[in-house]
């Protein structure tokens, strides 16, 4: 089932044809995301498995899901505001079964460097995680 989120997202970066603009939208959409309040940038929020720092919270509020995120690296930062608008607001079991075919589509997947690339699996390992969590206690 197409996701109407993803879609958009494979829009907007189907007008780029170099990786390099690519990037540079990923650097435009990190001032997109939310400040996550200082007591989150803690070890206890950190994301394992990344070369640069990111932190994620999730909360629940009416039965959905809202997290928040940073990073210390621009790049990172985009890529988690990307994630945090495709999962933001939806059920927790949604967002643990959710395929994020998005990432293939824009060609993420491929144009990240190996460390990068194990950072994407562990923020989304991490998101889907806060939502299984959340889960549980619904």
């Amino acid at each position: 089932m197409k996701d109407p989120i993803q879609e958009e997202i494979i829009e907007e970066f189907s007008v780029f044809d170099e990786w390099l603009d690519k990037y540079d939208y990923l650097i435009e959409l990190s001032d997109s995301l939310p400040p996550i309040v200082a007591e989150h940038r803690t070890e206890e929020y950190a994301i394992k498995g990344c070369q640069s720092r990111v932190w994620v919270d999730a909360k629940e509020e009416d039965g959905k899901v809202f997290f928040a995120a940073d990073s210390d690296a621009i790049i990172t930062k985009g890529i988690i505001a990307l994630l945090i608008r495709v999962m933001n607001g939806r059920k927790p079991q949604e967002i643990v079964d959710m395929d994020l075919y998005f990432i293939d589509a824009i060609g993420l997947g491929e144009n990240l460097s190996p460390t990068r690339s194990n950072g994407l699996v562990a923020m989304i390992k991490q998101m889907k995680m806060y939502a299984l969590a959340l889960t549980s206690k619904a």
